[in-house]
C-alpha cells in the first residue's frame, strides 16, 4: 500500500492528515476554511496543504469527509448552510483537476463511523451504527462492512428521529426530534431556559462532570432520548453495536449510561441484552483515518 491524505473538511477548520501504509498518521496540517472566499480560494489552500505533507513522498490519492448534504458519487457538494462559499458546487472534481490525483468524497459522518469501524471502537465487528453528537446529531450505518446509503442517499439522518411526539419544536419543523435533545445548541437552550444564564453546549458538559445538577440532569435526559433512538434502530436494523461520537460525548457514561438504561424500556429484552453502546475511541483522528480508508479503495473501486 501507499501513503494517502485524509482531509476533514468542517465548519471553520480543515484538518488533514498523511497516513502510511501501517494506517498511522505520520504528519498533519490545520487551516481555517474560510469557504466565504469562495471554491477556488479553498481548493487552492488545500492544494498548497497536501503539497507540504508530500514532501517527497509519493501519495496516490486523497480522501475527504465534507458536511452534508454531499452526493458521494459525483462528488458534488449540495446546499449547506454553514458553507455558502463553497455550496452546490463540484468540489471533487475541481480538487482532482487541481493535484492531478484521485479523489474521495463522502458525508463526514459516513467518513468518521468508517474511521471507527476500521481502527477504533468497532474495529473487529461486521456491523455498526456510528451516531455523532455535535451542532446536530447524524449517524453512519455499516452492515457487513459496507455503508448503507439509502434509496435517495438520506439513510442516517437519525438526528430527526421522533423520540417523542410532544416534545421540544425542531428547526426541520417538526417535533420531538432527537437533535432537539442531544444536541450542543439545544443543551445550551434548555440550560440557558432553566438558570437564565448563556452559555455554550460544550460548557454545559463540563458543568455536568462538575456536579451542576441542572446540567447533569438535562444530559441524562439527552441520554434518555439518545436510547430510545437506539432502541428504534437496534429493533429495525438488528445491529447490535452503536458508537457514539462528537464533542458531548465528553461527558461519557452520564450520557451512555443514561441512554443505556433507556433503550431497555423500548426494545425487546433479547434485542436489549445485546446491544452495545461505546464512547467513540478515535476522536478526531477519525475522519482523517475514515477519508484515507475511503482514497484507498478510490485507487481500488471496491466500496
Amino acid at each position: 500500500m501507499s501513503h494517502v491524505i485524509g482531509i476533514d473538511l468542517g465548519g471553520s477548520k480543515i484538518a488533514l492528515g498523511l497516513v502510511n501504509p501501517r494506517d498511522e498518521i505520520i504528519a498533519r496540517r490545520r487551516i481555517d476554511t474560510e469557504s466565504e472566499a469562495g471554491l477556488g480560494s479553498v481548493i487552492e489552500r488545500i492544494a498548497v496543504e497536501i503539497e507540504a505533507l508530500q514532501a517527497g513522498r509519493r501519495v496516490d490519492a486523497v480522501g475527504i469527509g465534507a458536511p452534508g448534504p454531499v452526493d458521494h458519487v459525483s462528488g458534488d457538494l449540495l446546499t449547506l448552510v454553514n458553507l455558502p462559499g463553497i455550496s452546490n458546487s463540484p468540489f471533487r472534481r475541481a480538487l482532482q483537476e487541481r493535484i492531478s490525483l484521485p479523489v474521495a468524497l463522502d458525508h463526514d459522518a459516513k467518513v468518521a463511523a468508517l474511521g471507527e469501524f476500521h481502527f477504533g471502537a468497532g474495529s473487529g465487528r461486521e456491523s455498526m451504527i456510528y451516531i455523532v453528537i455535535g451542532t446536530g446529531v447524524g449517524a453512519a450505518i455499516i452492515y457487513q462492512g459496507r455503508l448503507i446509503y439509502g434509496e435517495s442517499n438520506s439513510a442516517g439522518e437519525s438526528g430527526h428521529m421522533t423520540v417523542d411526539p410532544n416534545g421540544h419544536r425542531c428547526h426541520c419543523g417538526s417535533r420531538g426530534c432527537l437533535e432537539t435533545y442531544t444536541s450542543g445548541p439545544a443543551l445550551a437552550k434548555h440550560y440557558t431556559a432553566a438558570t437564565g444564564e448563556a452559555i455554550s453546549g460544550a460548557e454545559v458538559g463540563k458543568r455536568a462532570l462538575d456536579d451542576d445538577e441542572i446540567a447533569r440532569a438535562l444530559l441524562r435526559a439527552a441520554g434518555r432520548a439518545l436510547g430510545v433512538a437506539i432502541a428504534s434502530l437496534a429493533m429495525t436494523l438488528n445491529i447490535e453495536l452503536f458508537v457514539i461520537g462528537g464533542g458531548v460525548v465528553q461527558a461519557g457514561d452520564l450520557l451512555l449510561d443514561a441512554a443505556r438504561s433507556s433503550l431497555k424500556d423500548y426494545a425487546f429484552p433479547a434485542v436489549s441484552a445485546r446491544i452495545q453502546v461505546r464512547a467513540s475511541t478515535m476522536g478526531e483522528d477519525a475522519p482523517i483515518l475514515g477519508a484515507a480508508w475511503l482514497a484507498r479503495r478510490q485507487l481500488t473501486g471496491d466500496f
